[in-house]
């Protein structure tokens, strides 16, 4: 019966498209809540896709699956793919031939009678425009399906990233041979999953405890931009939207915590907020104190991630002074840079990344210094005369974000991540700000970070070494 498995040509669709499925689907805890959410999954299955240790196998287990969850599963796969910012996966599958002919539903569910007239018409028009919907092909008729539907938020924000960031294109994969000529000279990089990552990113604020900070707006893309390219990365990504300081402390004591920790070579925090100079806010107008996040990973508050890589990266700014830059000597002319918003506001207190990485790892049986193993990225420097904002655009979000988003996604593969932050900041004092009649019209922006990494980081994506 059709209720019992998915309709054929479906079924012909996630066949012809399994092996680029594997490589790029992103399976992540979103995309599997959105099908539990649909009774696509049980919770059984969900639990036995996430145990999966590779991104690869988790893709091939959902893939033999889903044709076993009736009829309605393409069409709910689709939709989980568009809400977790794959829709070039969504496009590939709606599209292709299995599914061109005039009588192919997006549902993936025939009518089980044939409406004859004005209605049925009507009806087929309705499921005409839901396949639409989900292409990235051109909208004729724009206007009248705007009537028909107000777009959602999240659609907003996904044309959004699609439109104007580089999300979408795959991680590029490390290779065996590179992998194998340099993996004694770095950090040990081959758990799978690598590391657990954090991200925790205040977009709105109280406006009763808090009525000077206004929403980030722009930060909802950061942190979707963070998951997704930490998620191709092989981290088990959390995300964490709009705490309090106190939500903030707890969310990061409970992270530092994990017993999983000490199963991973590497972990990652993201803090994107408002702030001042030492410390970012919460919601509620609370301050959190960046030197106490980095105190609760060092080696004498985390144990479990001694001797192993901790990545910080910081999309704030660091003090209320706007960059207007300087005119360079013999310098080219300025043609263009994307428009930017100069409120973002969220400062520092580094944790001090000195020389103690002069130390002797190699000894057994020595002492650790407290802070050893790290390396943050701050969207904007620290000086001792001024502190400088971060930029953010409203649709693309944060220019730190958007550059270490694509240096990740394009250089990870052989580029070790000092030398990818080294990448941002060549890319981030290039921008400009463009606002023409305004305070911020060729405004500029500098990125800088501080390691006491011991060893080089490489993060090896998608490779798996062969034992």
């Amino acid at each position: 019966m059709l209720e019992c498995g998915m309709l054929e040509r479906d079924k012909r669709a996630l066949r012809r498209r399994s092996a680029i499925l594997c490589k790029q689907l992103v399976v992540d805890e979103l995309l599997i809540q959105s099908l539990q959410a649909e009774d696509i999954l049980t919770e059984s299955m969900a639990e036995s896709i996430m145990a999966e240790k590779t991104s690869h196998k988790r893709s091939w287990h959902l893939l033999l699956l889903l044709p076993k969850r009736g009829p309605k599963a393409f069409s709910c796969f689709c939709s989980a793919l568009q809400e977790t910012e794959q829709q070039h996966l969504c496009d590939l599958l709606t599209q292709s031939p299995e599914r061109n002919g005039r009588e192919t539903y997006l549902d993936g569910i025939q009518p089980e009678k044939e409406t004859e007239g004005k209605s049925g018409r009507l009806e087929g028009t309705e499921k005409k425009r839901e396949r639409i919907e989900g292409s990235s092909l051109p909208l004729p008729t724009q206007e009248e399906f705007a009537a028909k539907r107000a777009r959602t938020h999240a659609e907003a924000m996904e044309f959004s990233l699609d439109a104007d960031s580089p999300i979408n294109t795959p991680v590029l994969p490390c290779s065996p041979d590179f992998y194998l000529s340099h993996c004694q000279q770095s950090y040990r990089m081959t758990s799978s999953p690598r590391g657990f990552a954090l991200v925790i990113s205040n977009v709105n604020f109280d406006s009763c405890a808090a009525p000077d900070l206004d929403p980030r707006k722009g930060g909802e893309v950061d942190d979707e931009v963070l998951r997704k390219v930490f998620t191709e990365l092989d981290y088990i990504v959390s995300v964490n939207r709009d705490l309090t300081a106190q939500g903030m402390r707890t969310c990061i004591e409970n992270f530092s915590r994990r017993p999983e920790l000490r199963t991973v070579d590497s972990c990652v925090v993201c803090l994107l907020s408002h702030g001042v100079e030492g410390a970012i806010y919460g919601t509620d107008g609370g301050l959190l104190e960046l030197d106490w996040v980095f105190e609760a990973f060092d080696n004498a508050h985390c144990p479990l991630l001694q001797n192993k890589p901790k990545m910080f990266f910081i999309q704030a700014c660091r003090g209320d002074e706007m960059d207007c830059g300087v005119e360079q000597i013999d310098g080219p002319a300025r043609t263009f840079s994307p428009s930017c918003e100069q409120r973002d506001a969220g400062r520092e207190g580094l944790g001090d990344a000195d020389s103690r990485q002069r130390a002797d790892m190699g000894r057994p049986r020595i002492k650790l210094p407290q802070r050893s193993d790290m390396v943050c990225g701050f969207a904007s420097l620290k000086g001792q005369r001024i502190c400088t904002a971060a930029m953010r655009n409203t649709k693309r979000g944060s220019w730190f974000i958007q550059e270490l988003n694509t240096a990740l996604r394009l250089h990870a593969r052989d580029t070790h991540l000092a030398d990818l932050l080294v990448q941002v900041n060549g890319r981030i004092k290039e921008r400009e700000g463009y606002a023409p009649g305004t305070a911020h019209h060729r405004c500029k922006e500098m990125s800088e970070f501080t390691s006491s990494l011991c060893k080089d980081l490489y993060l090896f994506p998608k490779y798996q070494p062969q034992y």
